[in-house]
């Protein structure tokens, strides 16, 4: 039994590291959206705060905290291994930082091939869809913050997962939309 926790830890283990490498990798490539500070200031993943240009010196943080936490896991399994042979009730525990870790990166963009929220990336043909739904008083985020309120939460479904970011303007809504029209109506076509 040991052996398969063993194995399902490292697969577990591997795919965040993959993710997260994978995301390193997408911020080299072309970004589409943003490329101004307007909307760099009307995106936010946490209701209080603008994201940060996608590079790696603006993500600097992130990266190495997520760096650090993809390291502290591993020599705690490694640990926990060794000093506890037979217990499995620890394999669980090690694992929960990396389910909520995906947004240590303060990031959202639009690359040519996807678009990448935090620690997470989305290629165009695993996009399902895409909504804009109106901050009100009965949404979560009504009253973090008086940019975000009567605004808009945009929520991008993939076949195993969902992202979603703010948007603060109508403008950067617009552009936002179009973008997404675009790539989804192509992806919906099988194109």
């Amino acid at each position: 039994m040991n052996i398969l926790m063993d194995i399902l830890f490292l697969i577990a283990f591997g795919y965040a590291g993959y993710r997260f490498i994978q995301v390193l990798i997408k911020m080299k490539q072309n970004v589409i959206f943003p490329i101004k500070e307007e909307e760099i200031a009307a995106i936010r993943i946490y209701q209080q705060k603008p994201v940060k240009f996608p590079t790696y010196t603006e993500q600097k943080a992130g990266i190495i905290m997520y760096s650090f936490i993809l390291l502290f896991v591993l020599i705690m399994f490694f640990i926990g291994r060794l000093l506890m042979d037979s217990e499995l009730s620890f394999y669980p525990l090690i694992l929960l930082p990396l389910f909520y870790t995906y947004n240590f990166l303060d990031l959202f963009a639009v690359a040519d091939d996807g678009i990448i929220c935090g620690a997470r990336f989305i290629a165009w043909n695993k996009i399902k869809s895409f909504e804009f739904v109106k901050i009100d008083i009965n949404h979560k985020y009504y009253g973090f913050s008086k940019e975000v309120n009567d605004k808009y939460e945009l929520r991008i479904k993939g076949k195993f997962r969902f992202i979603s970011c703010i948007v603060t303007t109508d403008e950067v809504k617009e552009r936002l939309n179009s973008i997404l029209n675009g790539h989804v109506a192509v992806n919906e076509r099988g194109e």
